[in-house]
């Protein structure tokens, strides 16, 4: 063993170039950033989506018909699902948890119970919103649609 033999331990080392420290370094003067301009200069930050002057993206593609800030949107369950989720498990009350727990929807999902499929079983359920068709079915049968 000799000084020819010695290295830093590992990890003692980062491998990449220190800018800004002097000429010496080979990437002093203007620090990689080029002469002049905007983005030579401290705090320069460019808007999002900026194309360097260039008609933007965002602008050049056309635009039509109306989105509604305040849509909200449901996440739909038939009620065959319900069905077969409370035959499974012998269950007589479907809340959003139980839903939740079937992976059937996820925890900021609003739930919207929909018509389609046919219920045998009395079942409660409990969702944000029910289907004309959905809440008729499920009344029929003497069980309740309750709202959340």
């Amino acid at each position: 063993m000799d000084l020819s033999n010695l290295t830093p331990a590992k990890g003692s080392t980062k491998n990449r170039k220190r800018i800004a420290r002097g000429q010496g370094s080979g990437r002093g003067g203007t620090s990689t950033r080029g002469h002049k301009g905007a983005k030579s200069r401290s705090g320069y930050s460019k808007k999002i989506g900026f194309e360097g002057g260039q008609m933007s993206l965002t602008r050049r593609v056309p635009k039509f018909g109306f989105k509604n800030r305040n849509r909200v949107e449901y996440k739909p369950i038939n009620l065959s699902v319900i069905e077969k989720l409370a035959t499974d498990k012998n269950l007589e009350l479907i809340t959003f948890e139980i839903l939740r727990e079937a992976s059937l929807v996820a925890k900021n999902d609003k739930v919207k119970i929909l018509g389609n499929g046919e219920i045998t079983k009395k079942v409660t359920v409990h969702a944000h919103a029910f289907s004309k068709s959905a809440k008729e079915a499920i009344e029929k049968l003497g069980a309740e649609a309750v709202l959340i």
